[in-house]
């Protein structure tokens, strides 16, 4: 489990309205919907991109958006961290994920950066002990046609998973500063996909009955 020291949140994206709904930004929706959740303060600029603060159980969470664009992310991470004395064991950085099926959540800490280029650059100026949370986005099937699939925007019907898994990451989000990932990948996964109540579950033998059977008696 975390300790109660700081916890500073990135969202990864590119700035400025003409990425706002990229399927690359789903770091910055994810903290978008956070912030807006848990009544954290309204943005304002620092270090090199857009800073919300709050506080979850007792624990103080900085919000950071970088502006510095998804390849040069670490910039804006190393200088939030550094100011306010954050070890990376304590940043949790939200991102955009071509390995997992649209709409999965996995959580991991430490590891390789898979050619994401916001995470090779706070690589490059943190090193990799850092948390993170992986937003899966599918993969295009071909790689020739992944820079095309990340920079174009969520569809309308995408709406229907990412609207919901948006909300379901704000509301369990305060197991994540808890430092308990594995509550909270269970809790969203069980926001999203309830168990069937047993009125929806069809009745016991019915299943190849055909219209006006009975059961015999």
């Amino acid at each position: 489990m975390a300790s109660a020291s700081v916890l500073l949140v990135v969202g990864l994206g590119n700035p400025g309205p003409g990425y706002a709904r990229n399927r690359h930004n789903v770091g910055f929706m994810a903290v978008d919907s956070i912030v807006r959740r848990h009544r954290f303060q309204p943005f304002r600029k620092r270090f090199h991109g857009d800073l919300s603060e709050g506080v979850i159980d007792g624990r103080t969470v900085r919000v950071l958006k970088p502006m510095t664009y998804m390849n040069d992310s670490g910039r804006a991470v190393v200088a939030a961290a550094g100011f306010y004395k954050i070890p990376p064991a304590d940043i949790l950085v939200f991102h955009d994920e071509l390995d997992l099926a649209a709409g999965k959540v996995r959580c991991k800490s430490g590891g390789g950066h898979a050619g994401h280029n916001g995470l090779r650059s706070i690589h490059a100026h943190i090193g990799p002990s850092y948390r993170r949370v992986r937003i899966g986005i599918g993969h295009p099937g071909d790689k020739d046609r992944v820079v095309g699939h990340v920079l174009k925007d969520f569809s309308k019907a995408d709406d229907t998973w990412l609207v919901p898994l948006l909300d379901a990451i704000a509301d369990r989000f305060p197991l994540l500063a808890a430092g308990d990932d594995a509550a909270f990948m269970s809790g969203v996964a069980l926001t999203l996909n309830p168990p069937k109540r047993k009125s929806e579950r069809p009745a016991e033998g019915s299943a190849d009955r055909k219209p006006g059977e009975t059961d015999g008696l």
